[in-house]
């Protein structure tokens, strides 16, 4: 960067005040500031650009080691797993004494054959409701006509013949 001194700018100041003048050299000097100031704005810009490329870079490559990492870390687990599963497979075998594994999991487990799902009976599930909930719920227990209905919800005191 330009070293500027005390000296210097008295200088330059000086010969600005004789070429530009006392009445105009305010505006100039305001001038020239917001340019600088404009400059320093861009070059702090650009450098925080700079900063954030490296950065994303730096990521980019923390990222593709992170995934192959995982990818190796996936591998050995898979791998690990078939043998453990192979092992299984094999003592599971030779405890039932079956000649071949090809069979899986699925083959020893069967549901029998008389199993029926439960039927859905709505009138068995109404009935298992205990007496206590329905009367708390609001539940009707017994069958009631219009006018009973209207004279069981009909507000006290107002009666019609």
């Amino acid at each position: 960067m330009i070293d500027f001194g005390f000296d210097k700018l008295a200088l330059i100041g000086a010969v600005a005040l004789v070429v530009i003048g006392p009445e105009r050299l305010p505006r100039v000097a305001r001038t020239v500031g917001h340019l600088l100031g404009k400059a320093q704005r861009y070059v702090a810009d650009v450098k925080a650009e700079v900063n954030r490329s490296i950065e994303l870079e730096e990521l980019k490559k923390m990222k593709t080691g992170m995934e192959d990492a995982v990818r190796d870390v996936e591998q050995t687990v898979r791998q690990e797993v078939d043998t453990a599963n192979k092992a299984f497979e094999q003592s599971w075998a030779e405890a039932t004494g079956s000649g071949s594994s090809d069979q899986g999991y699925g083959s020893t487990l069967r549901t029998p054959a008389s199993y029926q799902a439960p039927k859905k009976n709505w009138r068995l599930k109404r009935g298992a409701t205990p007496q206590w909930y329905k009367q708390r719920e609001g539940v009707r227990r017994h069958v009631q006509s219009g006018a009973a209905r209207v004279a069981r919800f009909r507000p006290p005191g107002r009666r019609s013949f």
